[in-house]
């Protein structure tokens, strides 16, 4: 893989099996003989469930939704000031122990020093664990068993479904409430859709059209009936472009990542080749995959798409 797809990966990706019943069921009861198979097809089976739980910030928002409290988290949690990264999600920042906030950024030696038991993480590249250093990735894996649920071409709505499953297998549940609220977002979602649109990213020398059917929000979206733009020269999640082919796709509103480490969307609207009167609203990249993130992500984006001017 290249450097600059690594490089856009590690700024855009928001970027699982749909819990197919041939799967195996984990056990869950407490102080019994626990055993879950990730999507590397790899077992772990371990004496009883595990409750020293690591996870990449992205899983453990997720987990943390389904009422499972990893002991740590690695992964962007902190923006700089040390207030919390949206990306954590409801995670009480002040309650979990911290082994890295960057790409590249792990503490291998913290980490063994928390004794965990399990470590989990999403993957878009294929047996690839998000935000674990290649580096180091042989040293971590020596340390405790790790989970790995494949997030690559997989639907935001199957990725809800899979860390359920892995969720109650760790002892935690979804919340009737959470659901019901996810539902009826989804209804007006639906009910919102029309405008084409376009989900994008920014850095101050490039820009990236995102590939719609790549993206496990985004794919989702689609099936929902949103008009999404498909660049159709993409390198994997995306189409690089210049500032001067900006311009290049046709959309009534274009939705720019929001995260803290992609361009803000002033910044982005002063760049002289800007589209003049070009409709700008925030992409939730990475939101985590439970009714709580999904329900929030499509409140937000219903009512935008209300707002969106057609050309």
């Amino acid at each position: 893989m290249s450097v600059s797809r690594r490089g856009f990966l590690g700024l855009v990706l928001a970027a699982t099996a749909c819990g197919s019943e041939s799967r195996p069921t984990p056990t869950v009861a407490a102080g019994k003989a626990w055993s879950f198979t990730d999507d590397r097809g790899r077992k772990i089976d371990l004496p009883a469930r595990p409750t020293r739980v690591v996870a990449q910030v992205s899983a453990a928002a997720t987990l943390w939704d389904f009422g499972v409290r990893p002991m740590a988290v690695f992964g962007p949690h902190r923006l700089e000031g040390g207030a919390k990264d949206p990306e954590a999600g409801d995670i009480d920042i002040t309650k979990v122990q911290a082994i890295g906030n960057a790409w590249d950024e792990f503490d291998v030696e913290r980490y063994i020093a928390l004794r965990p038991e399990v470590l989990i993480a999403g993957m878009y590249l294929k047996n690839e664990l998000w935000y674990v250093p290649a580096k180091s990735s042989a040293a971590i894996e020596q340390v405790a068993p790790t989970i790995g649920i494949q997030q690559e071409n997989k639907a935001g709505d199957e990725l809800i479904r899979r860390y359920e499953q892995l969720a109650v297998a760790l002892g935690g549940a979804a919340q009737a409430q959470a659901r019901e609220r996810f539902v009826a977002a989804e209804k007006a979602l639906v009910k919102a859709v029309g405008p084409k649109v376009l989900f994008c990213a920014a850095s101050p020398d490039q820009f990236w059209v995102c590939d719609p059917r790549r993206f496990p929000d985004l794919k989702y979206l689609l099936s929902k009936g949103l008009d999404i733009v498909v660049p159709d020269r993409p390198d994997g999640y995306f189409e690089t472009l210049s500032w001067e082919n900006v311009d290049k796709y046709e959309a009534d509103a274009i939705f720019l990542d929001a995260r803290a480490q992609s361009m803000k969307a002033s910044e982005v609207i002063a760049k002289p080749t800007w589209p003049k009167g070009a409709q700008v609203y925030p992409w939730r990249a990475e939101m985590r995959f439970s009714h709580q993130g999904y329900a929030a992500l499509l409140e937000e984006l219903a009512v935008n798409l209300a707002k969106v001017r057609l050309s």
